[in-house]
């Protein structure tokens, strides 16, 4: 049995949540806690596989008992978040002082439609509950040192990082202009240590697909703006590939290249409707693969699925290459897994270092 702890200060949320997860046999909601501070109680005490924690909550709030339980027994937690943007900017801090992933809630003046993240919520809480674990406390405590609510961290799941020279741009001109990537599950966490790695005079366009509701990315390219030397925003109509920028796609639609007579144009769509997840790495590395071909790098992070297998099988046929991130660095190994079962992968790379293997194979 998967042990749950929910920690929610709305009597409806906790009920709502563990009646859901109550659903599935190989889930045991053991607790429920109103605020952080009885949250921490009900983990010590029942030693929970998995916690969900809302953010906005009396006495202690959630990134404060986040931060206890990193420091004083890590686990897998998942946030429950509001669709706001505020609710994303405090969604983003979790996500950079461990939390797992975040669960979106939809708030109304008249309902709260909780119901509809039932199979997201189920199927987020045994993954992360399969992963083993493994947190380094003396990494987390100097982070948290550095900067007590919002620091940079690996994400729960991620082995403790390793000492290492910053990534080199190999000498000579690169053979590859546009970086594809596709992310979902932990996806924040390893998305910002790749591109926060990358030189300013990094000499490719990268463009990402990572599932998020759309209230999220555009705090998510703005925070990355700010920590990264490349620059970072969410793409919008009329946006061209340049080197050293990189864009997000849109939450809620997809991120399109379209090969132009002299240029790389970046387009908005809703097409295809029926894809499972808006935005879509299929859909953004299938474009990639018809607009520049060979000229690109296609990169699987972690993330639950395989959501990105087709679009890099058609990158790979038209002469592109491809990495994927190791099971041992991934919060979920579903997606880049997915490429290297299916030998589309040229390299399977630890996250801490996917930039240095980004820059090699842009001139391979």
């Amino acid at each position: 049995m998967i042990k749950v702890v929910v920690v929610d200060d709305s009597a409806f949320m906790r009920k709502a949540i563990s009646t859901m997860l109550s659903k599935d046999p190989e889930i045991d909601v053991v607790a429920t806690a109103r605020d952080g501070e009885e949250g921490l109680e009900m983990i010590r005490k029942h030693n929970p596989d998995v916690v969900t924690m809302d953010i906005e909550m009396p006495r202690m709030d959630g990134l404060t008992a986040l931060r206890h339980i990193m420091m004083e027994m890590p686990r897998p937690v998942l946030m429950i978040s509001s669709l706001t943007n505020e609710g994303a900017e405090a969604t983003l801090k979790a996500l950079d002082l461990g939390a797992v992933d975040f669960i979106p809630k939809q708030l109304s003046k008249v309902s709260l439609d909780i119901v509809k993240i039932e199979a997201n919520l189920i199927a987020k809480v045994k993954i992360v509950a399969s992963r083993k674990m493994m947190h380094s406390r003396s990494r987390l405590t100097a982070a948290m040192a550095r900067a007590p609510i919002c620091t940079p961290s690996t994400a729960p799941c991620a082995p403790p990082g390793r000492p290492s020279a910053p990534p080199t741009l190999p000498s000579g001109s690169p053979k590859r202009d546009v970086v594809a990537i596709g992310v979902s599950t932990g996806g924040p966490p390893a998305v910002q240590k790749v591109l926060a790695a990358l030189p300013a005079d990094f000499p490719a366009s990268i463009v990402i697909a990572q599932h998020m509701p759309q209230a999220f990315t555009g705090p998510f390219a703005k925070r990355l703006d700010g920590l990264c030397k490349i620059s970072v925003k969410e793409a919008e109509p009329g946006d061209r590939l340049k080197p050293g920028c990189c864009f997000i796609a849109p939450g809620g639609r997809h991120l399109v290249l379209k090969q132009m007579i002299s240029r790389v144009d970046l387009l908005i769509s809703e097409e295809p409707a029926s894809a499972l997840y808006k935005p879509s790495a299929n859909v953004l590395i299938g474009s990639v693969a018809d607009a520049v071909g060979r000229r690109a790098l296609g990169v699987i992070l972690t993330g639950m699925g395989n959501d990105g297998m087709e679009g890099i099988r058609a990158l790979k046929q038209k002469g592109g290459r491809a990495l994927a991130q190791s099971d041992a660095s991934c919060v979920v190994y579903g997606m880049p897994k997915a490429i290297v079962d299916a030998g589309l992968s040229d390299e399977i790379v630890d996250i801490d270092d996917m930039a240095q293997a980004i820059m090699n194979n842009l001139y391979m």
